[in-house]
């Protein structure tokens, strides 16, 4: 339980709230959703108090205890097992099998357990403190980004944990499908205060849409009626007859509280330019094998060909060869044996998580789209970029100075800017957000090349690809099919979507837990008011006009059967 009243935050370049007000009731799961900038991650500070608002209160309940995901690294214990075990409680402190159940269900082996927890990987040291946090049993989650290091099966387990959780959770990603199945609420910040509704993404953006036709009617309306104010003052304020009048006009107009104009976000649309070939097939693999040594095989014996409009997901764990692969295929590694042979026709645009390297850092961002298609005039390349997130003058920003994230989305707007008929993609959605990722499949969906695309995101591989190479502990195997028909005849081996989910509830003082429920309790008395009241008025009324009333009579009763379900369920889970 959290409550946020009349939040008020601005920084040197502008403000971000202004008398913000949010409350999160007991087990809401809300999503947090919005562009760049708009003060996501800066309202997690706020909660944590890393940050102070310049006006406003936050109110917790007593005891109230909130985790939210570190991106540093503090370990202190030289085994893994050690490392994390540190996090549980003093109750549980010898409980070791909950600890390694965390670590098995983000990803880590029964030999990882023993390492040196700083001699993993920065991904997997996130996942380290992801284990650490959600063994700490707090009672509300801050979740920002936690799926940008997870695996498919990672991500998975971890959805089916947040479902379970009891506490509160507010979650920020760019998985829209993860969002939307964990989350019971979609937050946004609107014109500088918090917007919540029950539900996921899209009917969050269907509702902003029409609250924003809605305002701009209004607006239209009232900047007539300005107008009309301030034409009548004009004309009236100076003739003794009508003087008085125009004053009394001038204070309607003082009054009125003037409505925002909506300033709205570019629309995120572009299109992969396609170079045409009558290819049959743009590349065919054979016999395909990779190691880094002999001893060391990721995969092999690989082969395909994919035809043109075709798009290939390549799926796994993390660390079994799945963007070695695609570099292989590209040459930008050389294989053991086999070989991958491209139609002459074939042109194609890699977006690589390795090859940022290949940016100049004296560059512009400008400078680097430019290099790859000199024909394109100014305004295209800063419509690219502006497409990639660096809008106005951001777009004259020097590589060297780009985060890495930043450098990837450098490198899509590079191939977006070429003409090509195959796309070699390497997690393309990591740093984009939402809009920008449903910009990206419709591309990707539009394109009449082919594709090849290395991603965790389930609802990315559903709405676009076609067959699936898949790594397991066994190697990498070629599949016939979409997605789904994979997860519905192999599946995932230990696939944490189909393990029995152990409800983990944040632990309660008994004060607290009087507290909350005495605060379901009024929350549903004055729900189900309305309906007793209208329920004693037909039951009161005579024969004739209550028989009239009687289906209304036996809907009120089954609406009030069902609230009280549902009150006794959340009454049972403090």
């Amino acid at each position: 339980m959290i409550e946020l009243i009349n939040i008020s935050k601005s920084y040197p370049t502008g403000e971000l709230y202004s008398d913000l007000n949010l409350r999160l009731n007991s087990g809401d799961k809300v999503g947090l959703v919005g562009r760049n900038g708009t003060g996501k991650s800066t309202l997690f500070k706020l909660i944590l108090g890393e940050e102070h608002q310049d006006h406003g209160e936050i109110k917790f309940p007593k005891a109230y205890k909130i985790g939210a995901l570190k991106q540093y690294f503090d370990f202190s214990e030289k085994k893994l097992i050690d490392e994390t075990a540190s996090a549980l409680s003093e109750e549980d402190k010898y409980d070791i099998y909950k600890a390694e159940k965390m670590l098995f269900g983000l990803g880590f082996s029964e030999e990882d357990l023993e390492k040196d927890p700083k001699s993993f990987s920065g991904g997997f040291q996130i996942r380290i403190n992801l284990a650490k946090l959600l063994l700490s049993e707090p009672n509300m989650l801050l979740l920002d980004e936690p799926t940008n290091y997870l695996d498919i099966l990672s991500i998975r387990w971890l959805k089916a944990f947040l479902k379970t959780f009891q506490g509160e959770v507010i979650l920020i990603t760019h998985d829209r499908e993860f969002m939307d199945s964990v989350c019971t609420h979609t937050l946004g910040i609107i014109r500088k205060n918090a917007f919540i509704i029950p539900g996921g993404t899209r009917k969050f953006f269907e509702q902003i849409k029409a609250n924003e036709e809605h305002h701009e009617k209004q607006k239209i309306a009232q900047d007539k009626k300005i107008k009309d104010l301030e034409e009548f003052i004009a004309k009236n304020k100076a003739r003794a007859a009508t003087s008085t009048l125009a004053q009394s006009k001038v204070k309607i107009l003082e009054k009125m509280e003037i409505l925002e104009d909506i300033n709205y976000d570019a629309n995120l649309k572009f299109d992969f330019n396609y170079k045409d070939t009558s290819a049959k097939f743009l590349v065919e693999v054979k016999d395909l094998t990779f190691g880094y040594t002999k001893e060391n095989i990721l995969f092999k014996n690989i082969s395909f060909a994919l035809s043109r409009g075709e798009t290939i997901g390549i799926i796994g764990k993390n660390g079994k060869g799945k963007s070695t692969l695609l570099n292989t295929i590209a040459g930008e590694l050389e294989a053991l044996s086999g070989n991958s042979d491209f139609h002459p026709s074939c042109v194609f645009g890699h977006f690589g998580q390795t090859n940022i390297s290949h940016l100049n850092p004296k560059n512009t961002i400008m400078d680097e789209i430019y290099s790859v298609n000199h024909k394109l005039p100014e305004a295209v390349i800063r419509s690219i970029c502006g497409i990639m997130m660096f809008s106005g003058d951001n777009a004259k920003k020097k590589i060297s100075l780009l985060s890495g994230g930043e450098k990837s989305r450098v490198m899509l707007g590079k191939i977006i800017a070429q003409d090509v008929n195959l796309l070699f993609l390497d997690e393309p959605t990591n740093h984009l957000d939402i809009d920008s990722i449903d910009a990206l499949t419709t591309a990707i969906k539009a394109f009449e090349g082919s594709c090849m695309i290395v991603t965790h995101s389930e609802e990315l591989l559903r709405a676009v690809c076609d067959r699936l190479i898949v790594f397991t502990n066994d190697g990498a195997d070629y599949f016939n099919g979409t997605y789904d028909e994979f997860l519905e005849k192999i599946g995932w081996e230990d696939d944490a979507g189909e393990q029995k989910k152990k409800v983990v509830k944040p632990k309660r003082n008994k004060k607290e837990i009087r507290k909350l429920r005495s605060i379901i309790v009024a929350e549903k008395s004055k729900v189900t008011k309305p309906l007793k009241t209208e329920i004693e008025e037909i039951e009161a009324l005579d024969g004739t006009q209550k028989q009239a009333k009687q289906k209304r009579l036996e809907e009120l009763q089954a609406e009030l059967e069902k609230l009280n379900a549902q009150f006794e369920k959340r009454m049972d889970e403090v």
